[in-house]
């Protein structure tokens, strides 16, 4: 018993000399990776936030942030504390009064990232399910098409990201929102439309793809490999486009079932399941584990999940 008060007195020591007013400005400025943008942001002099900040380096040893371009860059001892500062900070915060959330009356703006084709298909549904839930909620919704997005995500510029991605880092979580069966779109007049029923097939013939660099690509998961790679004819920005290709050549594609089928009333395409291979994908909604104790954000996860249905 005696070991345990002593080493409870000893960590309320290192507490007492601690000033947690601290963490506060290391929260501000891991944010927006800039003395000037971080003092504004909390009412305080450039000069004021760089003292916490070297004071910040004697609390933890380490340099923490480093000088980039005209910014500063955090080092990985500091990316290792932002998830726990910030959730430390949140729990805080939420216990204050008035700091709770309700959304009936929130005007929050709620900022969501979405890869294509999936945003064609769930913009409208979360700008309706978080409007009736919500209706003084805004809602910024972009497209994702670069790696920025778990930065964006790690520093809660972007709440939630949804896509067939997921983000196996540390730090990063994920539920599934839904399962998007695949399948072989061609032209309705492709000459090999009847032997289309292998990968030694599907590997032979010309393929349009959606470019590998947009984060979540749908393509990049069924051509990552070097003989897949090959027979890319065609690399599009999204799968419209890709179709639209497919529809007017010998050219194949893969596509979720849900968005070839809306197109083949425009176009002169037709379905082939895809039983020789993996055939389908999970649809995922990503967030940063710095943003767990948010109850606007807990709010939010819990109103998609429970929207499953309506996806």
């Amino acid at each position: 018993m005696s070991d345990y008060v002593s080493e409870k007195q000893t960590h309320d020591v290192q507490l007492r000399n601690v000033d947690l007013n601290l963490l506060t400005v290391f929260d501000a400025v891991m944010q927006v990776q800039n003395i000037t943008r971080a003092a504004q942001s909390l009412g305080m002099s450039q000069p004021a936030v760089s003292n916490a900040v070297a004071r910040l380096k004697l609390m933890f040893n380490d340099e923490l942030f480093v000088r980039y371009g005209r910014g500063i860059q955090p080092t990985v001892r500091a990316r290792q504390l932002f998830g726990p500062v910030r959730q430390a900070l949140q729990l805080v915060l939420n216990e204050l009064p008035g700091a709770g959330f309700e959304p009936v009356s929130s005007n929050r703006t709620f900022n969501l990232s979405i890869s294509s084709p999936l945003d064609i298909r769930l913009a409208p549904k979360i700008f309706n399910i978080i409007g009736n839930a919500a209706p003084n909620v805004q809602l910024r919704l972009t497209s994702c098409f670069d790696e920025n997005i778990e930065h964006q995500l790690r520093y809660q510029d972007v709440e939630f990201f949804i896509s067939y991605k997921k983000f196996e880092k540390d730090a990063f979580c994920s539920d599934v929102l839904f399962n998007d069966e695949v399948v072989l779109v061609c032209s309705s007049t492709h000459p090999n439309i009847k032997s289309l029923n292998s990968r030694a097939q599907f590997l032979s013939e010309r393929h349009a793809v959606v470019n590998f660099s947009q984060t979540g690509s749908f393509s990049s998961e069924f051509y990552n490999g070097s003989e897949a790679r090959r027979t890319i004819a065609y690399c599009a920005n999204d799968l419209s486009s890709a179709m639209n290709i497919v529809s007017q050549t010998e050219m194949i594609t893969l596509a979720p079932r849900w968005l070839a089928s809306e197109y083949m009333q425009m176009l002169n395409i037709t379905l082939l399941p895809v039983n020789w291979m993996e055939n389908s994908m999970k649809c995922y909604l990503t967030w940063h584990e710095s943003a767990d104790k948010d109850r606007a954000h807990q709010w939010l996860r819990a109103l998609l999940n429970q929207s499953k249905s309506s996806l």
